[in-house]
């Protein structure tokens, strides 16, 4: 059964090595993020799964040790979902790889971790179906979500500017603070993909997940749209 959730944006900017100079603009949504990490910790799970947007079509399975990388955005920074070493060869995708990051540098030591990738071809239900399948894969579980919102908030931004992108970035942000699992179900799969949504398949995973558990409550802790992109940062527990 799913006990907690935390919610996180996945841009690599996120690390600072790979913002570089621009790093101490995001050191709100980092300070976020980590609050939320705590929140999955003081719920203590028997399993952590790391949801996040990957290329391919179906959901993906990463287990515990899979590496990840930053050197594809100049930086020599590696990184390791939980402990151990997978012997696959597979990489985690940059989204899962920011989520590895988070765990790491909160020092996560509370459960196994284990991924999950997901396309955004995949339908609602198929989210929620697979949400159902991980929450039922230990009888404590917790999520951490990774996903940004609209990236077409500004004339800037790397979609340019939509205003469709500012609602619906809103109600997103409306869902995920209450924990509202209805409407992260009916979130529009054709608009989210135009206006470069990464966190919409994971958000379903998570409303799929929750619904053998009413009582959650969410709380959201930030939302901005630095550089044009929504970052939205919630727990549910």
């Amino acid at each position: 059964m799913l006990v907690a959730a935390a919610v996180c944006p996945c841009p690599p900017l996120l690390v600072p090595e790979v913002a570089a100079g621009a790093a101490p603009e995001l050191d709100a949504v980092r300070t976020a993020c980590t609050d939320a990490v705590g929140v999955l910790a003081a719920a203590r799970p028997d399993l952590l799964v790391v949801v996040g947007p990957s290329a391919g079509t179906g959901p993906e399975s990463y287990p515990q040790g899979t590496p990840g990388s930053f050197r594809g955005f100049g930086v020599g920074l590696d990184v390791r979902l939980g402990r151990g070493g997978d012997p696959s060869g597979r990489q985690l995708p940059p989204g899962l790889a920011v989520g590895a990051w988070l765990l790491e540098r909160t020092g996560w030591a509370d459960a196994p971790v284990e991924g999950c990738g997901v396309g955004e071809s995949l339908t609602a239900e198929r989210c929620a179906a697979e949400g159902e399948a991980v929450a039922g894969r230990a009888e404590r579980v917790a999520m951490l979500v990774m996903g940004d919102a609209s990236a077409c908030r500004t004339l800037k931004a790397p979609g340019y500017l939509d205003e469709r992108a500012a609602p619906f970035d809103a109600e997103a942000a409306r869902a995920l603070g209450r924990a509202d699992t209805g409407a992260l179900r009916a979130l529009d799969t054709g608009l989210a993909r135009e206006l470069k949504v990464s966190g919409r398949a994971p958000w379903q995973v998570l409303a799929g997940a929750a619904s053998g558990n009413p009582a959650l409550e969410g709380s959201l802790l930030h939302e901005d749209a630095p550089y044009g992109v929504g970052y939205i940062v919630a727990t549910w527990s």
